[in-house]
């Protein structure tokens, strides 16, 4: 079994290397797949002593969600990978919880499995109010236009096929560069009947770093909510 991360950083100096550090620990078999669209080449200059690991230093910031779908289609062109995890780098989640999950992955034969910040017995640590607010209304929404069945929209702890992966790098990506990918990935795969679930987790704010995350991007965020129903209009309305 090789597994496949896909990890998008902007500015994570102080924490990715953790990350990887910790992935490593808990996995024989992987490749890792680092796309970096920081205003500096600091991780770029260190990460060459690393192995299994493929690096790509974007020339300017392009959105989280353009990241991931990057790094999925790098990872389309290597051999013998058998499905891929997608994972910030801020360390609001811990590969600790990987191999219980990728097992349920594994036995329900999954296309997608989203560690969901809104399910029973889910834990989220030092999120301030104000984003934890705009989240859960966010994925209310989310909900509302698009009825997939999972808790959690805008989570980007998932593990995917790799037949998930082939449809997501043919047809996502056209709604926007941010957040709104998780979104739009998830319809995708939901109006086009892949087998998706979510599974409890624990979300802990950064304790280094700043977020990316401003008012532009979630007036886009919430801007992209209605492109994507609009864009699965007509399949939304045949599963009524």
């Amino acid at each position: 079994m090789k597994i496949g991360f896909v990890l998008p950083c902007y500015n994570e100096f102080e924490n990715i290397f953790i990350l990887i550090n910790q992935i490593k620990k808990k996995f024989k078999n992987y490749l890792i797949v680092v796309i970096d669209d920081s205003s500096s080449d600091k991780i770029k200059k260190k990460i060459v002593k690393y192995k299994k690991i493929k690096y790509y230093k974007r020339k300017v910031k392009s959105g989280r969600g353009s990241a991931v779908i990057f790094g999925m289609k790098k990872i389309l062109k290597e051999k013998k990978i058998d499905f891929i995890i997608e994972m910030d780098t801020d360390l609001s989640s811990h590969p600790k919880e990987l191999p219980k999950n990728i097992n349920y992955f594994k036995k329900e034969k999954l296309d997608l499995l989203v560690m969901s910040r809104y399910m029973k017995g889910s834990k989220i640590i030092n999120w301030p109010l104000r984003r934890r607010i705009f989240s859960l209304l966010s994925n209310k929404l989310a909900n509302f236009l698009l009825r997939a069945k999972v808790s959690d929209y805008t989570m980007g702890y998932r593990i995917y096929s790799m037949k998930a992966i082939v449809q997501i790098t043919k047809n996502c990506g056209k709604i926007g560069t941010g957040f709104i990918v998780l979104s739009e990935i998830l319809a995708e795969l939901h109006f086009n009947n892949f087998k998706i679930r979510d599974t409890k987790t624990t979300f802990i704010n950064r304790e280094k770093g700043s977020s990316s995350v401003d008012l532009k991007l979630i007036y886009e965020s919430l801007i992209g909510i209605f492109k994507i129903y609009f864009k699965y209009r007509n399949f939304s309305l045949s599963k009524i």
